[in-house]
């Protein structure tokens, strides 16, 4: 018999040992076995989010805010929030022996002794703009689009709270260094809070800690404007982020693109690389802005005094339209009971807090005149709610007035005009112009409305003549891709509110007769969807009736010619 010992049973290879997980890997197993962090956010990991450039508007608002908070944490280490009165011995030579306050002394050591400071604070600021002109065009990006609509009027409101937070933001941080230009701003404040009835006194004395300019505004302007301000911008942020993630993002009606689905990137982590690199491309471009343009140089206004102003003064953009509207008002006044009413300054105030109240309200006007109650998650093309592009067509127009009105004494020195001739031709222009830019921009959206049905029903130009036998000539059409006529049919277009009608042989409804509410609601309806506010869209029988046969079209291959 063979020896076994002589031919050893033959063993199968060990398995592979699995390679040892690297650094980051072991970390991420650590942190999720102690916080099960990827149970629970798995789902908002491969959140998908639309690719399209008009998604960067709010990413350019969230970046600013970041950096804002970077620099001026930045700021706060040498700013000194006082208005205790000391002598100049700095290094900016014009300045020297100049008594002026602790907190202009300090801004100008941050523009001249701090390395980088200078630099810091022009990034601040010009964030600060860029913040809110983010804001404003994000906003009118929602508001042509439609985005604001069931269920997303919440994210709306927060959204826009942001927006009068940042103005106040801005202007409280603007008052800070008390150099002259600042100054006279706050000057204006101080007319704004004396003109409110019966509190206004009150409210003034509180504020500046005294009469006018006291010493206490500057300490109190900076805790409003590192504290309370920021504070609740943060946790309006976190909530409107929080609302995103639940209800998703919209996206443009297209092919494969449905109010159930979201077409895109998902967030990591694709999406989250590319938001990241456009962090640092915002983060950069302000810093190359604030390096290569000078702003607010308080060196050479100097520093405060209430008896004098800075001629030519002017606010940032953000502002200009409030100031508009306070240089355009009368010089009204009543008096009362011994007491004096200001109209030339509160009804200016009072406009400019009704016009914020439209805009943040305008959903839930727009919700309360539609039939449609249905989720949307698609995006409207602004021609195609006519009505709402005019509305903000001719908001456009009132403010860019506004923000003229508020340049008046500079447009007529430049331009060598009269201050007065300015001011009444935006008065003017006020009561004219943004009615007018309304109903062209309604007749713009219908133009395009009938112009998109046209194509689809007769297709494209094709610039071709063709002479039938007859002796006729007819230009040919080449018919659209479906891409495109998706694109220009998926739009829902829901009918108006009506009143209920008596049936046949009735003299009048089952129904109690509508309140003047109701009766008000369904005339809103009608001029915002009905007839004359919309052109009806081609439906499926009336192109099936003018392409009985469907073909390949010119993008597909061979070209199918239709007379149109």
């Amino acid at each position: 018999m063979p020896d076994p010992a002589a031919h050893p049973a033959v063993k199968p290879p060990a398995p592979a040992a699995a390679p040892a997980p690297v650094a980051g890997e072991r970390i991420a197993d650590w942190m999720n076995s102690r916080t099960g962090m990827y149970q629970r956010f798995r789902g908002t990991m491969r959140r998908t989010f639309p690719d399209h450039w008009s998604f960067m508007l709010g990413e350019i608002c969230l970046y600013s805010f970041v950096l804002l908070v970077v620099t001026g944490v930045y700021l706060t280490f040498f700013f000194q929030p006082s208005m205790h009165t000391v002598v100049y011995h700095g290094s900016y030579v014009p300045l020297q022996g100049i008594r002026m306050s602790e907190a202009y002394q300090s801004a100008l050591h941050i523009s001249f002794d701090v390395r980088g400071g200078l630099l810091i604070r022009q990034m601040h600021h010009w964030a600060a703009l860029i913040l809110v002109a983010g804001i404003l065009v994000h906003m009118m990006r929602h508001f042509f689009g439609g985005s604001f609509r069931n269920p997303r009027e919440i994210i709306w409101l927060v959204g826009f709270a942001l927006l009068p937070l940042t103005l106040f933001e801005g202007l409280t941080g603007y008052d800070l260094p008390d150099d002259l230009l600042s100054g006279t701003g706050t000057h204006v404040v101080e007319g704004g809070l004396l003109s409110t009835p019966l509190i206004g006194t009150y409210l003034s004395m509180f504020l500046f800690g005294g009469e006018f300019p006291g010493t206490a505004y500057v300490p109190r302007f900076n805790s409003l404007h590192v504290l309370v301000i920021p504070g609740l911008m943060a946790a309006l942020v976190t909530v409107h982020l929080l609302l995103l993630f639940q209800h998703r993002h919209t996206q443009y009606a297209g092919p494969g693109r449905t109010a159930g689905n979201t077409v895109g990137l998902p967030f990591l982590w694709l999406r989250a690389a590319k938001s990241g690199g456009f962090f640092f491309l915002v983060s950069g471009v302000i810093a190359l802005v604030a390096a290569l343009t000078q702003i607010n140089p308080i060196w050479a206004y100097g520093p405060f005094r209430p008896d004098q102003g800075s001629a030519g003064s002017q606010p940032d953009w953000y502002m200009g339209f409030a100031d508009g509207l306070t240089r355009i008002m009368p010089g009204w006044e009543i008096r009362l009971w011994g007491h004096t009413l200001v109209l030339g300054v509160l009804v200016p105030l009072v406009v400019f807090g009704g016009v914020l109240a439209i805009i943040g309200g305008y959903p839930l006007f727009e919700s309360w005149i539609s039939a449609d109650r249905s989720e949307q998650h698609l995006l409207d093309r602004p021609r195609n709610q006519p009505v709402r592009t005019g509305l903000g067509a001719a908001w456009i127009t009132l403010y860019l007035l506004l923000l003229t009105a508020g340049g008046n004494d500079v447009i007529a020195t430049h331009f060598h005009l009269s201050v007065n001739a300015v001011t009444w031709a935006v008065r003017v222009g006020i009561l004219v112009l943004p009615p007018a830019v309304f109903l062209l921009a309604k007749r713009v959206a219908l133009g395009l409305q009938r112009r998109d049905r046209n194509a689809v029903l007769h297709g494209r130009e094709t610039g071709i003549i063709r002479r039938l036998p007859s002796g006729e000539y007819l230009e040919m059409h080449s018919l659209l891709s479906q891409e495109r006529l998706h694109k220009l049919t998926a739009h829902d277009q829901p009918p108006p509110l009506s009143i209920p009608q008596a049936a046949p042989g009735e003299e009048e409804p089952s129904a109690p007769r509508p309140s003047r509410l109701v009766r008000l609601q369904v005339r809103l309806s009608r001029a915002m969807y009905g007839e004359g506010s919309r052109i009806a869209k081609a439906t499926p029988e009336e192109y099936r009736a003018h392409h009985p046969v469907r073909r390949e079209s010119p993008e597909e291959g061979e070209e199918q010619q239709d007379r149109g």
